[in-house]
C-alpha cells in the first residue's frame, strides 16, 4: 500500500516520512504528484505539514495551491511561521487570501501585519463590502466581542414571510461556512428573535416571521471582554452567539471555534503565570524575551530566599540550643508554599469558570476550617516522628504546632490573595505561581521560629 492509499485510510499522522516526500516533490518542481498528494488532506494538516519545511519550500506550496485553500492554511499555521510567509507575499497576493476568508479571519491576519503594510492590504482588496467589514473589526479591541466577531451571519426581518425568508436565506447563507441560528431583526436592524432551520421548514408558507420566531435570543454586546462571552457561550451552551451594540442593533456573531482559541490562549498564558513566567512566549523565541520573561520572578524568589535568611539569622539561638529546628526548617517551607498553591489554584480555577459566589470572608472561613482540619491531620503524625526521634515532647509539641498555623495561614494567603487581584482587576492567576510560594515560604518560617521559641521558651 502507498502513501496516497494509507492517508485515505488512516487519520493523518505527521512523519518523517511524508516530510520527506513532500520535501522532494518540491526539489523535483513535481507540481502535479505534490498537487496530488496533498489534495485530499485537510488544510489543518497541510499547514502542519508546512510548518515543518522551511521558508523557501513553504512558499513553494503556497504559491501553488490556490487561494480558496492557502487561506485557510495560513490560518492553522503556527504564528511565527505565518508571519514569515506574509513577509514574502505581496500586498496583492495577500488581499487575494484575505478575500477567501470569514472577515474575522481575515482581521486577525491583517492586524498581525505592520501598519503601513495593512492600508496597503486593504486596498488590494476589491470586494468593497468585504473592505468596509474588515475596517469596522480592526478598529475594535481584540480582547473584546467586537474584536472577535464575524460579519457573516443569516438574518431576516420579522416584517417577511416564510416562502420569502427563504428564498433570500440562500444568497444570505453561500457567505456562512456554518449556519448555526437565523437572527431576526426589526426595520432598524435591532436584534428581536432567532430562527432555526426546523422552524422554517415546519412552518407555513404564509406565516410571518414574526409568529413563528423564538423570542428568547441570547447576546453579548460589542464591548463586552472576551471572557465574558466565554462565560455566557458556557453557561447556555451555545455554538454561536449574536453580538449587538447598546441599541441592540445586530453587528455580528461570535463561533464557538473563535471562543476555543481565546479559552487555549488564556489557558496558556494562566499556565505561564503559575510557572512564573510573565508575558507571551514560547520555546523557540529569543534568549532575550525569555529572559525578560522569567527574570522578575527568579527575582522575586531571590528577594523571598534573602528574607528567609534575615528572619533565620533573627533566631540563631533558638538553632545553637535546639538544633532540630533547623533541619525541619524545609519542611515547613514546602508545606506552606504547597498549602498556598492548592488554596489558590482552586480560587483561580472557581474565578475563571464563575464558580466563585458569596463573599470573601466566607470564603476564608471555609478555607481556614479546611486548612485547620488537614494541618492538625498532619501535625498528629509529625507530632509522633519528632516525639520518636528526637524524645523531647516539646519539641515536638513546638514544632507539630507551627505546621498547624503555618498551614492555616497558608491557606488564607493562597485564598485571599487571587481574590483580592480578581477585584483590582488583576488576573489572578499569577496568584497561583511563585508569588504564593515565595509569600508563604517567609510568613511559614517567620510562624515556625515565632511558636518554636515561644513553646521551647528560648
Amino acid at each position: 500500500m502507498n502513501l496516497l492509499e494509507e492517508k485515505e485510510n488512516i487519520q493523518f499522522q505527521l512523519t518523517d516520512e511524508l516530510i520527506e516526500q513532500v520535501e522532494l516533490l518540491i526539489e523535483e518542481k513535481n507540481d502535479k504528484e505534490l498537487h496530488k498528494l496533498l489534495d485530499d488532506f485537510h488544510y489543518a494538516d497541510i499547514a502542519e505539514i508546512l510548518d515543518e519545511l522551511n521558508l523557501e519550500e513553504a512558499m513553494y506550496v503556497i504559491k501553488l495551491l490556490d487561494s480558496e485553500t492557502t487561506s485557510d492554511i495560513l490560518m492553522e499555521m503556527d504564528e511565527d511561521n505565518r508571519e514569515k510567509v506574509l513577509k514574502n507575499l505581496s500586498a496583492k497576493e495577500i488581499a487575494e487570501e484575505i478575500e477567501e476568508l470569514d472577515t474575522d479571519d481575515a482581521a486577525d491576519i491583517i492586524s498581525e501585519l505592520p501598519e503601513d503594510r495593512q492600508q496597503d492590504v486593504i486596498a488590494q482588496i476589491e470586494d468593497e463590502d468585504h473592505k468596509a467589514e474588515i475596517r469596522e473589526l480592526l478598529a475594535y479591541d481584540e480582547d473584546t466581542a467586537g474584536g472577535l466577531m464575524a460579519k457573516e451571519l443569516v438574518k431576516v426581518y420579522e416584517t417577511w414571510t416564510v416562502a420569502g425568508c427563504m428564498r433570500r436565506i440562500r444568497g444570505q447563507a453561500k457567505d456562512v461556512t456554518r449556519v448555526h441560528s437565523i437572527y431576526v431583526v426589526d426595520k432598524q436592524e435591532r436584534l428581536i428573535g432567532r430562527l432555526s432551520l426546523k422552524d422554517l421548514i415546519t412552518a407555513k408558507s404564509d406565516q410571518k416571521i414574526a409568529e413563528i420566531k423564538n423570542s428568547n435570543v441570547d447576546s453579548v454586546n460589542v464591548k463586552d471582554d472576551a471572557e465574558d462571552v466565554i462565560k455566557v457561550m458556557q453557561k447556555y451552551d451555545l455554538e454561536a452567539v449574536p453580538v449587538v451594540d447598546d441599541n441592540q442593533k445586530l453587528l455580528g456573531r461570535i463561533t464557538i471555534d473563535d471562543i476555543v482559541d481565546v479559552m487555549k490562549e488564556e489557558a496558556d498564558k494562566d499556565y505561564q503565570l503559575a510557572a512564573g513566567i510573565t508575558g507571551d512566549v514560547d520555546s523557540d523565541d529569543s534568549i532575550y524575551q525569555l529572559t525578560k520573561a522569567r527574570l522578575p520572578w527568579l527575582f522575586l524568589g531571590l528577594v523571598g530566599g534573602v528574607g528567609a535568611f534575615l528572619i533565620m539569622e533573627g533566631f540563631q539561638s533558638a538553632f545553637s540550643k535546639y538544633a532540630v529546628l533547623f533541619f525541619f526548617t524545609p519542611l515547613i517551607a514546602a508545606m506552606a508554599g504547597n498549602v498556598g498553591v492548592q488554596s489558590s489554584a482552586i480560587i483561580v480555577q472557581g474565578l475563571a469558570n464563575d464558580d466563585v459566589k458569596g463573599s470573601i470572608n466566607s470564603r476564608l472561613i471555609k478555607e481556614m476550617l479546611l486548612a485547620a482540619l488537614n494541618g492538625s491531620i498532619l501535625a498528629l503524625f509529625l507530632f509522633v516522628f519528632v516525639w520518636v526521634t528526637q524524645g523531647d515532647v516539646n519539641t515536638a509539641l513546638a514544632i507539630s504546632t507551627s505546621l498547624v498555623v503555618v498551614i492555616i495561614v497558608a491557606g488564607l494567603i493562597g485564598t485571599f490573595v487571587p481574590l483580592f487581584l480578581n477585584k483590582q482587576g488583576i488576573d489572578p492567576a499569577i496568584a497561583t505561581g511563585p508569588f504564593i510560594t515565595t509569600s508563604n515560604d517567609i510568613f511559614g518560617i517567620l510562624i515556625y521560629f515565632w511558636i518554636a521559641k515561644l513553646i521551647l521558651g528560648i
